[in-house]
Formats: structure tokens, C-alpha cells, sequence
């Protein structure tokens, strides 16, 4: 297909139906250079029809962008309230664990109503809010410098509190869920923060509905390696669960 014009019409519409294409797969089905191929991506992507991926290019914005919780809230909220269901089978009994910031990690505390003492650690604000009059938990509160879009604190003094704690346990949310770069959340402040409660914790569970695989935050928490389950819903392409599992991570469907 050497005419650019057909070739780029065939991009887009090969891209817009699929969701996404490799170079190589474009290659084959042009019969043209994966050179060729990226020249033509950077001019498409240019004129903004669709955004480049590593390896190829999707219809989707592959870098999450920061919005605030209250608009996060509304975005998929039955998949979230699963999602909170299966992690809290987790917790075993006097369990001390870390909740993180993020919409999906508040709704663990939808479910969690435990019999025997827990103690949970957050840096965020409406987590201690829902958990601190509730029967059998005890709330310490991370402190710090409150950030307004994700009502949690962030900074030198929480981090330094999680420097003397220990945790069986951590919930954490994330904004991009990526093979090559990891685990990433789309705030710098709070990617610190992230990396510390994760070296605090002796199990790392990753709680994030399907729209977050195959994106990147600006800042990465961990890698793949790091991570022990990763809880999602059934929306999740195949290949990004097997490679997970291949990983050794455990992938709970909820």
C-alpha cells in the first residue's frame, strides 16, 4: 500500500475499529517498512487521530491525567464496588493495613466490617472519616499537607511516620497499569508517598478497574514485579492477564 493517503485512511479505520494496532501488525497488513509505520503514526497522532503507544498506537489516551476524586467517583462505579468486595476477603484476622488514596480503595471501606481488631493506615482523609467510628478498627491517620484533589495527604512528614510502621497489607490505587512501565498514579506528590506505604507492606494489592490497563501516570510507584494481586474487573483484555500471571502476580476477577 504505497499511496500515503490510502495507507493512512487504512490506519485509522484498522486502529478506530480494533482500539489499538502494533507496528508490526501495520507492517504485514500494509506492506510497507515498520520505518514507514512510524512516520506515518507521528503525522496521524500530529493531527490528533490517534495517540502513539510503545510498540504501536490506540484510540486511547495512554497517560492519565489527574482529576479530582469527586469526579472520579462517579466513573465506573459498580466495577469499583466489586472490585472493594473481592479485596476485602484478603484481610485476615489482626491484620494491620494501609488503605490508599483513590475512589476504589475508599470502597473497600463499603465492606470491610471486621470481627477481630485491625488496624488501618491512610493518608487518606475520607477513609478515616468512614472508618473511624467503626466497631473492631483503629485509624492512624498519616499526616501532611492535604492535597485537594485527592483529599490525602502527601509530603516529608507522612513519609517519614511510615519509616517507623510495618504493614501485612496495603490497598492501593492506581491510574496506569502498563507491562513496560509498571504501576504509575498521574500526581508526583503523591507517587512518593505511594512508594513508601508499598515498601512498608508485606503484601501489595493493586485494586483498579479495566479502564486503567494500558496507560501511564506521570508517576510510576512500582514495578510489575513488586506487586502481589492486582484486583480488577472482567473488562481486562486476556494478554494483559496473562502476562500479570506469567509475572507471578495473582489477578482476582471481581
Amino acid at each position: 500500500m504505497k499511496n500515503i493517503t490510502d495507507r493512512h485512511g487504512f490506519i485509522i479505520n484498522h486502529i478506530n475499529t480494533h482500539g489499538r494496532a502494533t507496528i508490526n501488525e501495520l507492517t504485514e497488513l500494509t506492506d510497507v517498512s515498520g520505518v514507514t509505520i512510524r512516520k506515518d503514526l507521528k503525522v496521524l497522532e500530529e493531527k490528533g487521530l490517534l495517540y502513539i503507544t510503545r510498540g504501536g498506537a490506540s484510540v486511547h489516551n495512554p497517560y492519565s491525567s489527574d482529576r479530582p476524586i469527586q469526579e472520579k467517583a462517579t466513573i465506573n462505579a459498580e466495577q469499583k464496588n466489586n472490585i472493594a468486595r473481592a479485596a476485602v476477603k484478603l484481610i485476615g484476622s489482626n491484620d494491620s493495613i494501609i488503605i490508599g488514596s483513590g475512589t476504589t480503595a475508599y470502597s473497600i471501606t463499603q465492606h470491610l466490617h471486621p470481627t477481630t481488631p485491625l488496624t488501618v493506615i491512610t493518608p487518606a482523609i475520607k477513609v478515616s472519616l468512614e472508618l473511624c467510628d467503626r466497631p473492631n478498627i483503629e485509624v492512624l491517620q498519616l499526616g501532611g499537607v492535604i492535597r485537594k484533589n485527592s483529599s490525602s495527604v502527601a509530603g516529608s512528614y507522612a513519609e517519614y511516620i511510615l519509616e517507623s510502621l510495618s504493614s501485612a497489607l496495603i490497598f492501593i490505587g492506581v491510574d496506569g497499569i502498563d507491562l513496560n512501565f509498571g504501576f504509575s498514579i498521574s500526581n508526583l506528590t503523591e507517587a512518593n508517598i505511594n512508594q513508601k506505604m508499598i515498601n512498608t507492606s508485606q503484601i501489595v494489592a493493586i485494586v483498579a478497574d479495566s479502564t486503567k490497563f494500558g496507560k501511564r501516570g506521570i508517576g510510576k510507584i512500582c514495578n510489575i514485579e513488586d506487586v502481589d494481586y492486582v484486583i480488577t474487573d472482567n473488562k481486562v483484555p486476556k494478554e494483559y492477564i496473562n502476562a500479570l500471571e506469567e509475572a507471578g502476580i495473582q489477578v482476582i476477577i471481581a
